[in-house]
């Protein structure tokens, strides 16, 4: 294992070490030294269009404890096409662009490109969707999280300390649409 893909794996493992405690609905559907599938699904108590929102507002639902900065209210998220998932602090001195926006069908979905967290520093490939339906009288929520790349990075190994990030994120916005408040 080189020494760059070393850190990554001690770095993700601290994430983990240091993530509140909360219950996810993880679902790692698919798992290989390349690439893995991170699922989470649940039925809301709220409309596709209170849902959307919610989504929007990325700054109050996503933790503190996974940014950079350490505080969720320097992100940022354009949500149209070409927009910046970002994250200023320090007056602006210090920035990270998490995701580009590639596709936004208010009230259904968003999508995003980008390593999200310390995969930034890997070669690899990320896509979140975060997706409301309606389905027989009730409201779904589905986030994914793709993460693909070469092989030697070993994904397979850190695909479950970003699926509890992304799960603990879910069930922060869940919340946040059903109570107006992440926790």
């Amino acid at each position: 294992m080189n020494p760059r893909t070393a850190r990554t794996h001690l770095l993700l493992a601290g994430l983990l070490a240091a993530m509140l405690s909360s219950t996810a609905l993880a679902d790692v559907t698919q798992a290989s030294p390349n690439g893995f599938t991170s699922s989470f699904r649940e039925a809301i108590k709220a409309t596709p269009e209170d849902a959307w929102k919610a989504i929007v507002q990325l700054p109050r639902w996503w933790s503190d404890a996974h940014t950079y900065s350490g505080k969720a209210s320097n992100l940022t998220l354009d949500a149209r096409a070409g927009g910046c998932w970002c994250e200023n602090w320090n007056d602006g001195a210090s920035s990270v662009q998490h995701a580009t926006v590639v596709l936004v069908m208010p009230n259904r979905l968003l999508r995003a490109r980008g390593g999200l967290g310390p995969l930034q520093d890997l070669p690899v490939e990320g896509v979140l969707n975060i997706v409301t339906s309606a389905q027989e009288g009730r409201t779904f929520l589905r986030m994914s999280y793709r993460v693909g790349g070469p092989p030697d990075v070993g994904l397979d190994k850190l695909a479950p300390v970003v699926d509890q990030v992304m799960g603990a994120q879910f069930q922060r916005l869940k919340t946040m649409i059903e109570t107006g408040k992440p926790d």
